[in-house]
């Protein structure tokens, strides 16, 4: 809890008690250019009034207020003289610190909802400028996402707005500057939730929109340069938009001390090893290393199915690689990565549960040589391709479609062997080429071949086979906190699966994933 990047900043804190949604108020919050961070329900209140927080929300969770194991925090949080927005779990464990009633539901709302709107100040200013002349506020829809409600507000708080479901969906108390809402603003099935959002932090919070990253740039250049002083430091390059974002910020601030390392472990895609020498040898010159480590990776893994396993395994390899290569160089102290924040709470900080162990957060080893240097850890990704832009990276780099550090190792259902990669990076090829083909790549989040471990049964050429299924996977979205599968033209897929089964050896079958995050994930391991 004490990034210095709020330095200078207006920051608002958002207590996590284990929502899928936290991520997403985090970053809403953050698109109002207010800084923002996500805390674990276990930090003291005192936390908040050191950091000089404006203001704070409550996220929401899955358990109940009543539950023996349900998360909890101090009612002094409402005592600190900040403004307080309770989301969902938020709002009732709000209203139950505070003397209002919750109980559950006798309908449980979960989806899409008709709100109606009872006061237009505070967090709905603004909201009847549709229905002016009318004589009532503009209702809208919100998602809505729970079992517990609200039955009474707690004394002193106003309810000013309702579902048919629930009457209680919103209340205030703007005395204390305390508010609540049972729905989610943050998810994008509630419209106007953005403009809730700003109301709460402009008008209600006071905070100034200065949180851009022109801004970051010189808090993170001055506090790189503080840290590394004439140190020597070595980056860990991948070619992927995070680690050359992390390089580029680091090189503007320490210029020939950085020496940048990209470790080829033979989990890249078809081509991509030979674009990065290519890309970040020329911008480097003498101060880039190229490792070819596949052999050595591909050992390492050997027998392996255990999705974690693997990416812990990468993880520590990885380290002990740029170690080695440190030595070499000698005189090194620091390593750069290009860990983002979402890494950090997928990997199971705060209080949301461990999603998966990126190789760079949960599967680092615990005695290591080097210091990391993480620039772009309170980062999320839209963010970092906003600082690639103001740090002049190409569009080929800055856009590039996000990549697992891990690589094909996860995109390999199963046990990993040299033959099994090569048909993943084949059938990974295809599904590239034919959506950059179709003009698709910037309207596609993501996009990928899985190679599974099913195996089916086929008939090629009057024979029968048992080959390989092949899943794709393409998905819309923002952030990559929460995705959509993506409606891909039917000939589009019909290219692609026509090729995998045509071109790639040993498979027999091509699957589209149309699975959401939540509750699935983007990638399959």
């Amino acid at each position: 809890m004490n990034s210095s990047y709020a330095e200078g900043h207006d920051m608002v804190v958002v207590i996590d008690f284990g929502a899928q949604y936290s991520q997403l108020i985090a970053r809403r919050v953050r698109e109002c250019h207010v800084y923002c961070e996500l805390w674990p329900h276990t930090v003291p209140v005192d936390e908040i009034r050191r950091r000089g927080a404006k203001g704070v929300i409550l996220s929401g969770g899955p358990a109940s207020v009543y539950a023996d194991s349900a998360p909890d925090y101090p009612k002094e949080v409402f005592e600190l003289g900040i403004p307080v927005l309770g989301i969902c779990y938020g709002m009732q464990l709000m209203a139950k610190k505070l003397g209002g009633e919750v109980r559950p539901a006798e309908k449980r709302e979960y989806g899409k909802a008709r709100l109606e709107i009872l006061c237009t100040d505070d967090l709905f200013k603004g909201f009847d400028q549709h229905s002016r002349g009318q004589g009532s506020p503009s209702d809208f829809d919100c998602w809505m996402s729970h079992g517990d409600r609200v039955e009474s507000a707690p004394p002193g708080f106003d309810v000013i707005a309702r579902t048919a479901n629930t009457p209680v969906a919103a209340i205030r108390d703007p005395k204390r500057k305390l508010y609540a809402v049972q729905f989610h603003p943050e998810v994008v099935h509630t419209p106007r939730g953005q403009e809730i959002f700003r109301n709460f932090l402009f008008d209600v919070c006071g905070c100034r929109p200065t949180w851009t990253m022109g801004n970051f740039i010189d808090l993170a250049v001055a506090e790189i340069q503080k840290k590394v002083g004439d140190d020597r430091v070595v980056c860990a390059l991948s070619g992927g938009v995070d680690s050359s974002v992390a390089a580029a910020l680091v090189h503007k601030a320490i210029g020939d001390q950085l020496t940048a390392i990209f470790v080829d472990h033979g989990f890249l895609r078809l081509g991509e090893a030979e674009q990065v020498v290519e890309t970040f040898g020329g911008r480097f010159g003498r101060r880039f290393v190229h490792v070819d480590a596949r052999e050595r990776f591909l050992r390492k893994l050997e027998g392996i199915s255990d999705p974690e396993t693997k990416r812990k395994r990468i993880g520590e390899e990885f380290i002990r690689v740029f170690e080695e290569e440190a030595r070499k160089l000698g005189n090194v102290r620091y390593l750069v990565q290009g860990t983002v924040y979402p890494d950090v709470i997928e990997s199971g900080a705060g209080a949301s549960a461990t999603i998966k162990s990126h190789h760079n957060v949960g599967g680092l080893p615990k005695e290591m040589n080097l210091e990391l240097i993480e620039p772009l850890r309170y980062l999320f990704k839209d963010e970092v391709r906003a600082l690639g832009e103001e740090l002049g990276l190409p569009d080929r780099i800055v856009w590039r479609q996000p990549f697992p550090g891990p690589g094909l190792a996860i995109r390999v259902i199963g046990a990993i062997d040299a033959e099994r990669l090569d048909i993943e990076r084949q059938a990974d090829a295809i599904v590239v080429q034919e959506i950059e083909r179709a003009g698709l790549q910037r309207d596609v989040w993501q996009y990928f071949a899985v190679l599974t471990d099913t195996r089916t049964v086929g008939v090629m050429g009057d024979e029968r086979t048992y080959g390989y299924m092949v899943a794709v996977r393409a998905v819309t979205s923002v952030d990559g906190m929460t995705a959509d599968w993506a409606r891909i033209p039917y000939d589009v897929l019909e290219r692609i699966a026509g090729r995998i089964m045509n071109e790639v050896p040993h498979v027999n079958r091509v699957v589209y994933d149309i699975s959401s995050k939540p509750p699935a994930t983007i990638e399959w391991e």
